[in-house]
């Protein structure tokens, strides 16, 4: 009769499927037993024929087995699951689950958590977890159930299956040799998988590819998003600080040329007022306070030139980068090595930007690294200019300065031209701190 159906010829090979077996079978033969005593012999006894079964009844009782056959299945499987299985779901059934689950039955966001629960369900195990590979690491997607404790250390990346000790099993999901995920399940106490529920895991990793490879995509789109979100933010912030520190610097360069310049040139004005007034009564005298002048007027210009280094270096403007940082090297307090390996001039922004992130460095040093040498190194790299400036000072420990007004000025400076600034330890034990712009060139050199 074909009442056996395929998911039941899959269970014989351990004791709860075999038990499994022995319901659903047993109550198709009692259910199709009971339709024919039920429909035949009692339909019998109500029209007193009871001597040889009637050939219509005999079609109504097949014809009622047939059209309740499927649904008393279905009650039995379920049966047979709660009893054999303790409600956990057959792996036949949950292979099926996780097909419909990949082929759209489910939003995709969703699919890494459904796929860990039909995993635990389908093979019994205490805890199931999915990973993605994002960005070249294995990150956790999902765990089921969810109150299971936090994994400790995600899977190896080997591609190599199987169980990997202590009731753990692993099962890579790779697509034309491109590792997406693992799968991973710890098994309960007592209770190892069978072999059946380890070809449902073999299954369903090679059901994974697809899902997996979405649910990577999201993650890493959502990395990125996360990232530039951020960058906006540290970005606005950094325009705030740029916009106080430009009104902090106007300022000050008024105070300066109030405080300094602009009283140079006062007395001069008026010194020069006084000797106009005095040539026609006493050209000597006037004579005199002329040749004063100018010593005055070296003093304004003496004045003038240095709130000019203040705003752009002259050497800068008029050598370059290279010639700048070496007199920079030169004053630092710490013995500084420089290589510069960079052709030609660059933008004024960039430069300027370099320079200053450059100097900003070599200042910390001095100030908090305890170094005995620095190593400053300018060099292009591809579209990119980069400063790295290493010290062999005390690194990055509890006593460093790590984070400061210095650096969020480097930053600032450097976002404000396109660039990024890092800071991480360095090879000599000290800090590295790199800075990168655009290598764009410049046009025309500052005069």
């Amino acid at each position: 009769m074909g009442v056996i159906p395929a998911d039941l010829r899959m269970r014989w090979r351990s004791r709860s499927e075999r038990r499994a077996l022995v319901i659903v079978v047993g109550g198709l033969v009692v259910f199709v037993v009971a339709v024919y005593v039920a429909v035949v012999l009692g339909g019998g006894a109500l029209t007193g024929q009871t001597r040889s079964p009637d050939a219509g009844l005999s079609i109504l009782a097949t014809a009622v087995v047939a059209l309740l056959f499927d649904r008393v299945q279905a009650w039995l499987n379920a049966l047979a699951t709660r009893v054999a299985r303790g409600g956990r779901s057959s792996p036949y059934d949950a292979l099926s689950r996780f097909s419909s689950s990949v082929s759209g039955a489910y939003a995709a966001e969703e699919l890494p958590a459904r796929m860990a629960m039909v995993l635990a369900e389908g093979t019994g195990a205490a805890r199931a977890e999915v990973w993605l590979s994002v960005s070249g690491a294995l990150k956790l997607a999902a765990t089921w159930p969810p109150s299971a404790p936090a994994a400790s250390t995600p899977p190896e990346a080997s591609g190599k299956a199987g169980q990997v000790g202590d009731g753990r099993w692993v099962q890579p999901v790779t697509n034309r040799g491109e590792l997406l995920g693992v799968l991973r399940l710890q098994e309960r106490a007592g209770q190892p998988l069978t072999p059946v529920e380890e070809q449902l895991f073999a299954g369903l990793a090679g059901q994974a590819a697809i899902a997996l490879r979405g649910a990577r995509l999201r993650a890493e789109l959502a990395g990125q998003v996360a990232e530039l979100s951020a960058r906006a933010v540290d970005l606005r912030a950094s325009r705030e600080r740029l916009v106080d520190t430009q009104d902090d610097e106007r300022r000050r360069l008024e105070r300066d040329i109030h405080d300094g310049a602009q009283q140079h040139l006062v007395a001069l004005a008026v010194n020069l007022r006084l000797a106009e007034t005095l040539a026609a009564r006493s050209p000597q005298r006037a004579a005199d306070v002329l040749i004063g002048q100018v010593t005055a007027a070296r003093q304004a210009i003496d004045t003038l030139t240095e709130l000019s280094r203040g705003i752009y270096p002259r050497l800068l403007a008029d050598d370059g980068l290279p010639a700048a940082l070496s007199a920079a090297a030169a004053a630092s307090p710490v013995p500084v090595r420089l290589s510069a390996q960079t052709t030609g001039r660059y933008a004024p922004s960039i430069e300027a930007a370099l320079y200053f992130c450059t100097l900003e460095a070599l200042q910390n040093v001095a100030k908090h690294a305890d170094a005995r040498r620095v190593h400053v190194t300018l060099r292009e790299r591809g579209e990119l200019v980069e400063v790295l400036v290493e010290d062999d000072g005390r690194g990055l420990g509890e006593d460093a300065v790590v984070e400061g007004t210095g650096l969020a000025s480097m930053r600032d400076r450097l976002d404000a031209v396109g660039g990024r600034l890092y800071v991480a330890p360095a090879p000599t034990g000290g800090v590295a701190v790199r800075g990168l712009v655009p290598a764009q060139r410049a046009s025309r050199v500052v005069a």
